[in-house]
């Protein structure tokens, strides 16, 4: 576990979304359909198993919120409905891609349920979570690590104002690596 602080807020709200770092039973559904869809994990390795998808649901449910920190579930904010999940958390030594020499930078992922896709959804939760951060953590850099094939998540990158730095194979595909000074998220 790194020993390095991440965003330590249990909540953060925003105008359509809520991101909890509680995850619910009510939740299971649409945990396991982020987990499952081919299209939504298409960057991601691909679609896992029903039953392993079903057993981490499970066992995270179980344990201590304290346990997984920088991870949020985005709900909507009016019906709690999970809409997908964010985790803004601190990016382990032994992964490749960094730009600093002790690694453990802050890193934002994101996955949403397709029928979420195109609302600005990933955009405001990214936002949201980073302002907190910013408002909470001292300045760094923050990666983004998403496969070079991924276009649109690439290109939300860059709107939220992230740039390319470099790219290194993982999991068998190119990643590009990019990378935003958490400051700029400060209001």
């Amino acid at each position: 576990m790194s020993r390095l602080p991440t965003l330590s807020a249990t909540e953060i709200p925003s105008e359509r979304l809520l991101l909890r770092r509680a995850l619910h039973d009510a939740d299971r559904e649409g945990f396991i359909e982020l987990s499952t869809d081919p299209e939504v994990r298409a960057y991601l390795g691909g679609p896992r198993p029903r039953s392993e998808v079903e057993q981490r649901f499970d066992a995270v449910i179980t344990a201590e919120a304290a346990s997984r920190p920088g991870n949020y579930i985005i709900a909507d904010n009016t019906t709690n409905r999970l809409i997908g999940t964010l985790m803004l958390a601190r990016r382990s030594t032994e992964s490749p891609g960094h730009v600093t020499e002790d690694g453990e930078e802050l890193e934002l992922g994101y996955v949403l349920r397709r029928s979420a896709w195109g609302a600005g959804i990933a955009f405001e939760a990214a936002t949201a979570a980073l302002r907190a951060a910013a408002d909470e953590l001292p300045d760094q850099p923050v990666l983004l690590v998403t496969q070079t094939a991924n276009e649109r998540s690439l290109k939300l990158a860059a709107r939220l104002g992230f740039r390319p730095v470099s790219t290194f194979q993982e999991f068998d595909a190119e990643q590009t690596l990019c990378t935003a000074p958490l400051s700029m998220f400060h209001i």
